[in-house]
């Protein structure tokens, strides 16, 4: 018999100890080589633990203890075979995946029967949808991949007359259910409180008008995704404007390192995405050097790492400055809190249809509120509304964001 022991590794120099927060393989279940067996929450992020080798698992401790780095947390009895079922039922599995049966396709009638890590997880789409109708998961019947929650799938739900009076466990009783709070969450408690007791902070807000953004989505929307394979989002032209913006305004790009403050000469742009375990903040490195489909595509592989649980430390170590969407969540108006040790964060919104006056004229614009959280001790009054106004004007003139900011007709006439 060989055993294998599984310890803990090491998230990050920083951190000491995590919590096992799920068992994906239960004592006595069979793993395949690298595959998943455990969650662990660090101060920072959501890990995976893998199985080095196959065999049977035998865990050593039970889910929501906290463990030290380099504990032995499970064995590995790799002399151990998988179950013959199993190994029948996979075997049957392929069988039909290979046939072309027309039974093989499923409804949104019957829930998975297999249980993933991302079982139950809601895209953003459908999570804000859920929350404006107070839907829980277990609620919803999941169709996407591994078991994800769509947002066809609560349309599905909401279209068959859901009724959110009758949601099982609320309303009617004088029940309280605890829970105990994660590693993550103590972290970003202590974070948030620290920003807020440790810097000036203020913020500065302004609209910007959306509707050069909305024409050049219309008109490229389909070449863009169809050469690239994915979407032309509002993050890719933000993201453009900002680093634009911080190449004249360095200040809000800067950070105080003990006595000194750090003046960054490239861009690497956090941009904060929700994973299941609550928000992360992965980063671009030199976004100023990047297009726009090079943003859409890595936003798009970190978004998805994200929410798979398979984000890194690598992938949020640093960062300059960041972005965060709470638009998306159906927010008008915010004031971001900083990202330490960073000294400016950018609060984007939801766009909403507004009356505005253009050439003394009331017109319909859709518009944004957005909001530039900073650092006073970094960045004074003059510096973050003059960077919010740059990445403003850059918006609505998107061509400027080919000049360096300049209006493109005085480059041509180099005035």
């Amino acid at each position: 018999m060989a055993i294998i022991e599984i310890k803990v590794p090491s998230p990050g120099e920083s951190i000491t100890e995590v919590v096992i927060a799920r068992w994906v393989k239960k004592d006595g279940e069979y793993a395949e080589k690298d595959e998943v067996i455990a969650e662990i929450d660090s101060d920072k992020a959501t890990l995976t633990l893998n199985a080095e080798e196959a065999g049977a698992i035998k865990t050593l401790v039970a889910e929501g203890d906290t463990v030290k780095v380099g504990d032995v947390v499970c064995s590995i009895d790799t002399a151990a075979k998988p179950d013959a079922a199993k190994v029948e039922a996979k075997k049957e599995t392929k069988k039909v995946v290979a046939e072309p049966a027309k039974e093989a396709v499923t409804t949104a009638t019957t829930k998975p029967t297999t249980t993933t890590y991302a079982s139950g997880t809601a895209s953003p789409a459908a999570k804000k949808m859920m929350d404006e109708n107070k839907i829980t998961s277990n609620q919803v019947v999941a169709t996407g991949k591994d078991g994800r929650i769509t947002k066809g799938d609560v349309i599905s739900l909401i279209s068959k007359g859901f009724n959110t009076e009758s949601l099982p466990n609320w309303g009617g009783s004088r029940e309280v259910e605890r829970a105990k709070i994660s590693s993550l969450r103590k972290k970003l408690s202590q974070r948030l409180v620290a920003v807020k007791n440790e810097t000036a902070m203020l913020t500065t807000f302004n609209e910007v008008d959306m509707s050069a953004i909305y024409a050049i989505r219309s008109k490229y929307k389909d070449k863009f995704k169809e050469q690239y394979g994915t979407n032309l989002g509002f993050m890719s032209f933000f993201t453009k404007a900002v680093t634009e913006a911080l190449s004249h305004f360095p200040a809000v790009n800067a950070m105080i390192d003990g006595d000194e403050l750090l003046y960054h000469k490239y861009a690497d742009i956090g941009i904060a995405v929700s994973a299941p375990k609550g928000l992360v903040v992965p980063v671009l490195r030199n976004a100023e050097k990047m297009s726009l489909s090079e943003i859409e595509l890595s936003i798009k592989a970190l978004a998805v790492k994200a929410r798979e649980n398979k984000i890194t430390l690598d992938d949020m170590t640093g960062g300059t400055f960041t972005i965060t969407n709470g638009g998306v969540f159906g927010s008008m108006m915010s004031t971001p809190i900083l990202n330490p040790p960073q000294s400016a964060i950018l609060g984007m919104h939801n766009v909403v249809d507004r009356p505005i006056a253009v050439n003394g004229q009331v017109v319909i614009r859709p518009m944004m509120y957005v909001a530039l959280s900073y650092d006073h001790r970094v960045i004074d009054g003059r510096e973050s509304v003059g960077f919010l106004v740059k990445v403003k004007e850059m918006l609505e003139n998107p061509a400027r964001m080919l000049f360096g900011g300049k209006d493109p007709y005085e480059v041509v006439l180099g005035i």
